[in-house]
């Protein structure tokens, strides 16, 4: 007894206590585009985590939106209510399904509700009718020459632009003078000092700095001791030590006249003291001599200075090229810098005027525009035969590629032709089969087999509606109609399409044309109108 009183006791705690999510909506039927809100309510304890969905579709319904979660405190526990704002715009019968919600990490679902979209009534008793209209005339407003003036306003600036660049880069550039020899280039250095009138301007600490630079740089170039870095000592020792070991014939007097030079710039730069101008004109004359001096001494060496100007001349003749080279790049990038420009401006002003639908089909491209505007074919399809106007001819396939082959053995005979695939921007599908035993066909269950090849292939979220179909000649039918989601299986991308299905049975036989295009094609439109309008029949009566 006992044993049973616990057993009780402990089915009770459970199913109080047990996770339930209870589900609501404010409306089971409601208008095209219309609001259903969803409600879903969970009671849990305050340490429970509890996650709910965020999806774009609950089934065939849209989310529009998804409000934020409210939290209502019951003593130890808390009443977690999540809306959804659902909507769909094809009027038929739906489901909302069971909705997944984590609790702890366990899903626990709704409940299943059925819904109902209704089309908007329209009273055509209340509402006049009236004839449709002729095509409307619009004359010209005149302003075309508006146009060809931006046009030319446009090329214009772009001209200016390319003259301009092209007058900059035609400017005389200062050339960097590249010298002969170390002699050549303080001589040189030593003149444009001079012009440069530095000292008698009052710049004495600079025209020292120059002047010493010279002197050392020839220095290092000539007789290649790190001059440039070395105090005014270390620079007399190093160039005494370089006279013995290259045994230049240099006299104690030049060296004593540089080391003077050299210690008076450091005095002007370093102790501020101003020489006096015979001071300077005589350091100027000592550097001038000294250099002359040390180049003299140097002994010349005919193979060596053949080298040496035939290693020059080819660094001029490699900085030539390179120079050419720039330049070459330079007007290549201007010129394509101006016919991008040009190209963005006319692409810009036909968007501003024409509008970018206008840019996209003509100039950009569009394939099922092409399609539309191509040379299209009128054939014979299958057995017995379908006769249809289509852009391109039909290709057959062989149909144990696409059909299961317990479906394959109901057939006496298949064929099967196609154009593109269901992921492409256009698709046509033309069959016609003969069952081997005498059987009652019903169109809509081969009109919902075409619609579970669909799903097999990767749609989603089908809508269909059928009704009755008659060709020209009188051939009845049905046709289904409606928009579905393919999602690539392979990279997951998805498309929204519209399709229509004609099936007719004749003779114990099928022919079915199949018509996918993008839902917002207005050329696929065409190109489905078009090839319906034409479908004739083989008829076997």
């Amino acid at each position: 007894m006992k044993l049973r009183l616990y057993i009780v006791c402990c089915l009770l705690t459970s199913s109080l206590f047990a996770q339930k999510v209870t589900t609501t909506v404010n409306t089971t039927k409601n208008k095209i585009g219309a609001e259903f809100q969803l409600t879903l309510k969970t009671e849990v304890d305050t340490v429970a985590k509890v996650k709910f969905p965020e999806a774009k579709n609950f089934g065939a319904l849209e989310v529009i939106q998804s409000y934020k979660t409210d939290t209502v405190k019951n003593g130890a526990r808390h009443e977690l209510i999540k809306k959804y704002g659902l909507t769909q715009f094809d009027s038929g019968h739906y489901v909302i399904p069971k909705i997944p919600v984590l609790i702890n990490g366990k899903p626990v679902f709704s409940d299943e509700i059925k819904v109902e979209v209704n089309d908007v009534k329209v009273d055509t008793l209340k509402q006049k009718m009236y004839d449709i209209k002729d095509i409307a005339t619009v004359e010209s407003s005149g302003n075309w020459w508006i146009y060809i003036l931006i046009l030319m306003a446009i090329a214009a600036i772009g001209f200016l632009i390319y003259k301009f660049v092209k007058k900059r880069q035609n400017q005389p550039k200062q050339e960097e003078i590249v010298f002969k020899s170390p002699i050549e280039k303080a001589t040189t250095l030593l003149q444009q000092l001079e012009s440069k009138e530095l000292w008698q301007k009052g710049e004495i600490k600079h025209y020292y700095s120059e002047l010493t630079d010279i002197a050392r740089n020839y220095i290092e170039e000539e007789i290649h001791i790190p001059a440039m870095e070395s105090t005014t000592s270390e620079l007399i020792e190093g160039l005494r030590r370089a006279a013995k070991q290259k045994k230049l014939k240099l006299s104690n007097e030049t060296v004593e006249n540089l080391e003077k030079v050299l210690k008076q710039a450091d005095l002007v730069k370093f102790a501020k003291v101003k020489p006096l101008d015979f001071e300077i004109e005589e350091d100027k004359k000592r550097i001038s001599s000294s250099i002359v001096t040390i180049h003299k001494s140097i002994p010349v060496v005919v193979e060596e200075t053949d080298e040496l100007e035939q290693w020059n001349e080819q660094q001029k003749e490699i900085a030539r090229l390179e120079k050419l080279k720039k330049e070459k790049r330079k007007r290549i990038l201007i010129g394509v810098s101006v016919s991008a420009f040009l190209i963005c401006a006319v692409f810009g002003y036909l968007v501003a005027t024409q509008g970018f639908d206008y840019v996209k089909d003509n100039i950009i491209g569009h394939p099922t525009k092409d399609l539309v505007e191509g040379e299209w074919v009128f054939s014979e399809y299958g057995n017995p035969f379908v006769k249809i106007e289509t852009p391109k001819v039909l290709k057959r396939v062989d149909a144990s590629k696409i059909m299961p082959k317990e479906m394959l053995s109901q057939f006496k005979e298949m064929q099967v032709f196609m154009y593109g695939s269901m992921l492409d921007d256009f698709y046509i599908g033309v069959s016609t089969c003969t069952f081997k035993q005498e059987m009652k066909i019903d169109l809509e269950q081969a009109a919902e087999g075409s619609l579970k090849v669909f799903e097999a292939k990767g749609a989603q979220n089908i809508i269909v509606k059928t009704e009755d179909f008659d060709t020209q000649k009188g051939i009845s039918g049905k046709k289904a109609y409606g928009t579905m989601t393919m999602v690539d299986k392979i990279n997951g991308r998805s498309i929204k399409m519209y399709y229509e299905i004609l099936v007719f049975a004749q003779s114990n036989g099928l022919q079915q044309i199949t018509i996918l295009h993008k839902e917002d094609d207005k050329y696929g439109q065409q190109i489905m109108d078009r090839v319906l309008n034409s479908v004739e029949l083989q008829s076997t009566e």
